[in-house]
């Protein structure tokens, strides 16, 4: 139980990446200092990874997202199982092709489809304001 009141977002996916980034930020500092080649470019490969790995960790459910969640999903070790679907307004899911509007599935609430021009057939142009429909 935290002593907090609020969440901090700590997430299994989010520790590990910051472990792995860590690591391959401190490969490149020893590279800068001993001026070593194969560990200047070792180290942002390492970071690189870092960031990838947690990027499949929070698709594979160990990340969480963004705002407010219930106190029972306040936990770093509770999966996230609506990763699924793809979180609204994140970029990681979006990369994945996750939250995206399926083609011919309902449109979202609060969307209103826009009007088309034309005989519904397939290339058909959205109507522009002040242009007469056909």
């Amino acid at each position: 139980m935290s002593a907090h009141p609020y969440d901090h977002g700590h997430t299994v996916a989010g520790w590990t990446g910051f472990a792995i980034a860590g690591v391959g930020t401190a490969v490149l500092g020893l590279g800068v200092c001993t001026v070593s080649g194969p560990l200047l470019v070792g180290g942002p490969v390492i970071a690189l990874a870092g960031l990838l790995v947690t990027w499949v960790l929070h698709l594979a459910g160990w990340g969480k997202p963004s705002g407010p969640r219930p106190r029972e999903q306040w936990g770093w070790r509770v999966r996230d199982l609506t990763v699924r679907q793809g979180h609204t307004g994140c970029l990681g899911c979006r990369l994945a092709g996750r939250g995206r509007a399926r083609r011919g599935a309902a449109p979202a609430a609060g969307r209103v489809p826009v009007p088309v021009r034309g005989s519904g057939a397939e290339g058909a142009e959205p109507a522009r304001a002040g242009q007469p429909r056909s």
